[in-house]
């Protein structure tokens, strides 16, 4: 069995020794370092770990500086952010730099483990609260297609539009939406509207082709009767 070699950066020593005791227990898993004290990439240099685990809110560095860094020098090298909820301009950002996963502090064990096995073995994983949107669906877009900036933008939308985007992505109607939060069909349209244009799209068929790739013909179908009834 191949260890993966995992170095970690994290600069709160609690953490630091709990999830290296942690890791060092997993017969497939070995913890080769810790650092929290700013010699992350000299270490990264010196051990060539598989994966680096490294803690998005760093007190006495630039995590996101810390990712391009690792990622220039060691391109085979994986790494997995940690945070408590990272924001969706943070997953952005740390997606464009290289970034192979993301770790949220409140997952279970089995979760924190999946995600590290899974990015040795060339994954892409995403906190669990985001793969279920579109959000998740574009990031991989925007980031073969250079329009990140675009899709930072989209990540401001509202809570109630990114509500109305899930709803489209499961096929709903603007009528189905509209009962869906008791709102006029005008009002969850206004809605549409406002998303299209901050993923400067054009129609609900584009959209749900960000969002839908591989799904049934069907879906797309029903999308392009709705554009056009």
């Amino acid at each position: 069995m191949q260890e993966i070699r995992v170095l970690l950066i994290e600069d709160n020593r609690l953490l630091r020794e709990g999830i290296t005791a942690m890791l060092n227990e997993q017969p497939d898993i070995k913890a080769v370092s810790t650092t929290g004290n700013g010699d992350a990439f000299e270490k990264a240099k010196k051990l060539k770990p598989q994966v680096v685990l490294l803690d998005l809110g760093l007190r006495s560095q630039n995590s996101l500086r810390v990712v391009e860094m690792i990622r220039s020098e060691f391109p085979r090298t994986e790494i997995v952010v940690m945070d408590l909820i990272p924001v969706q301009a943070d997953v952005v950002e740390f997606v464009k730099a290289g970034v192979s996963g993301f770790i949220l502090k409140d997952a279970s064990l089995d979760d924190f483990l999946h995600t590290i096995r899974s990015v040795a073995q060339g994954a892409k994983v995403l906190p669990p609260p985001l793969t279920g949107s579109l959000f998740s669906h574009i990031v991989d877009h925007a980031i073969q297609s250079g329009k990140v900036d675009r899709l930072i933008k989209a990540a401001r939308m509202t809570r109630r539009e990114q509500e109305v985007v899930d709803l489209i992505a499961e096929g709903k109607s603007n009528k189905e939406i509209a009962a869906r939060f008791n709102i006029a069909i005008h009002t969850v349209k206004s809605h549409v509207h406002n998303i299209l244009e901050k993923l400067a799209l054009h129609t609900r068929l584009e959209l749900a082709s960000y969002t839908l790739r591989g799904s049934s013909k069907k879906r797309v179908s029903d999308r392009t009767s709705e554009r056009h009834g």
